[in-house]
């Protein structure tokens, strides 16, 4: 087993925002974390990487107690990707060295600078290496973002909405190249997603959040009429496509939410965008 939540609970002051989430991830498996706005699924990532530091509950990367560990080291255990980072005057390839950071000493060294060209290389990005983050595209700032992270070497790929900001094309792109990492480099990936059927076409497993509580977690097995009645608040139409289950709203109408008003932990998942190196 790579990763361990047990029985994680947060607060922000007197809302409690994770209630009690228990789910474990296998080496070279893709999660999606589903739900709808204000179910917890930002507040959840960051406490998983300890940016958010949960009140009760325990984190375990690879044998590894994930809230006692530094920064330093915690970097070397997970890789984090907000959901958007700020496009600063610095070069695609040294924002993607930053992710060395952790193992750096003294100073920069070859076996940084073949890892930083690898992975760029790998992603498609050589042809922008010297180019400023303010002068490339929102797919390919995502993708530099996402570059940063593999260079940790991370056991686990944590992202916040990694197609949030992508056309379809672009979408189905990045996917691909999540899941060839995770396969390829025997990791693990947790992801937040809010379209259930681009998740259920790249991952292996789906936790279902509403309101701060795990309602299902499994295969595509959990995902059914009554799952996402629950969930989402409207009547869906589950077809099977290929093998996977298309999710199709029974009617063309404004589905009706369980809140027309933003949640207040909303705000609060949104005010730390700091890179988690």
């Amino acid at each position: 087993m790579m990763l361990s939540v047990e029985d994680l609970k947060f607060s922000y002051g007197d809302d409690l925002v994770l209630d009690g989430i228990t789910f474990d991830v296998n080496e070279g498996e893709i999660i999606s974390i589903l739900g709808p706005n204000g179910a917890g699924k930002t507040t959840l990532l960051k406490s998983m990487c300890n940016i958010h530091r949960p009140q009760e509950g325990r984190i375990m990367v690879d044998g590894k107690d994930v809230l006692s560990m530094n920064r330093r080291d915690l970097a070397k255990y997970i890789g984090y990707v907000p959901q958007s980072s700020p496009a600063s005057r610095i070069t695609v390839f040294d924002s993607v060295l930053v992710g060395r950071r952790p193992y750096i000493e003294i100073g920069v060294t070859m076996k940084d600078i073949d890892m930083v060209s690898e992975i760029i290389d790998s992603l498609g990005l050589s042809h922008l290496s010297l180019r400023y983050l303010t002068q490339i595209s929102g797919g390919e700032l995502q993708k530099a973002s996402i570059a940063r992270a593999i260079v940790q070497q991370p056991k686990v790929l944590v992202l916040d909405e990694p197609t949030s900001s992508l056309d379809i094309s672009n979408q189905h792109r990045t996917m691909h190249m999540i899941e060839d990492i995770v396969r390829s480099r025997n990791m693990c990936t947790i992801m937040t997603m809010h379209d259930i059927n681009l998740a259920t076409h790249y991952s292996d497993r789906f936790l279902f959040l509403s309101n701060g509580k795990a309602v299902a977690y499994g295969g595509i097995e959990v995902i059914d009429e009554q799952l996402i009645k629950e969930v989402y608040g409207f009547d869906a139409e589950i077809i099977d496509h290929n093998g996977s289950p298309l999710v199709v709203p029974k009617t063309s109408g404004r589905c009706c939410h369980r809140s027309d008003h933003t949640h207040p932990h909303d705000i609060h998942d949104h005010l730390d965008s700091e890179m988690f190196t």
